[in-house]
């Protein structure tokens, strides 16, 4: 009988010394052998970028006690990527991205440095879950998302995950999350806009900000269970072809 722990590598994209991160590594511990490695600053919004123009750094550092942890120069997908080939030297058992300080709803996925990581893992063919706590209090309590994490991760450990897939996972910050709704994506982005400022040296320079807005409310989408106390899963996948638009555009006679 095989009893070997499975490897779990843990990221994020609000830097290692985050409240998500912490509690999310200590809620790992019970299901296997846990390795950290994640930025050593902030990295929101970065996406599924990665640092080629300079060196990256790694640093063990006694962050978390009990467990080796890295903090890495670069983003949540560098994170990956060394955390594979140059720290663990094979792939992890599952990888595991956040939590998140903030909602990964709707297309915010797209921007999100948290869900990035967990996509660079399907790319490897490595099981990988990201979780996001919808609430962006310097004092939110993540330690209320912890059951939701903990159901999720023993049930991809139990069962596997579709080739190619990773899950996105938001916890709405309530007293009582009332279940779990598998649902799709949101049709919700930003409407941008940009405070625009002067330098002591009266130069511009610019703030992005802008609201949020779901262009067609319907009552399967992730927006909709959050707002009613629920976490959701969206299964996310790298792969973005246009599969209903390709027979349209075969038409052209290109």
């Amino acid at each position: 009988m095989n009893t070997k722990k499975p490897l779990i590598l843990v990221t994020n994209d609000d830097g290692i010394t985050s409240k998500g991160v912490a509690a999310l590594q200590k809620t790992m511990r019970q299901f296997g052998e846990v390795v950290v490695i994640a930025p050593d600053s902030a990295q929101s919004g970065m996406g599924h970028a990665i640092t080629i123009g300079e060196p990256l750094r790694l640093n063990k550092d006694d962050f978390f006690e009990g467990i080796d942890a890295y903090s890495c120069s670069g983003t949540p997908v560098d994170c990956i990527k060394l955390g594979i080939y140059e720290v663990l030297h094979r792939k992890p058992d599952l990888i595991v991205s956040g939590i998140n300080h903030g909602a990964n709803t709707a297309t915010n996925v797209l921007y999100s440095g948290t869900m990035s990581a967990a996509v660079e893992g399907a790319m490897e063919g490595i099981p990988s879950l990201g979780f996001s706590l919808c609430s962006f209090d310097k004092d939110a309590n993540f330690e209320n998302a912890m059951t939701v994490v903990e159901k999720v991760t023993a049930q991809v450990l139990k069962n596997g995950m579709p080739e190619g897939v990773c899950l996105n996972v938001n916890i709405p910050e309530c007293e009582e999350v009332l279940g779990v709704k598998v649902c799709r994506q949101a049709h919700a982005f930003w409407e941008d806009s940009f405070d625009k400022r002067l330098d002591p040296f009266k130069q511009p320079y610019y703030w992005l900000t802008g609201d949020f807005v779901e262009q067609n409310q319907a009552d399967d989408t992730d927006l909709y269970w959050i707002d009613k106390n629920y976490a959701t899963i969206v299964p996310t996948q790298f792969d973005m072809t246009a599969y209903k638009a390709m027979k349209e555009i075969e038409n052209w006679k290109i």
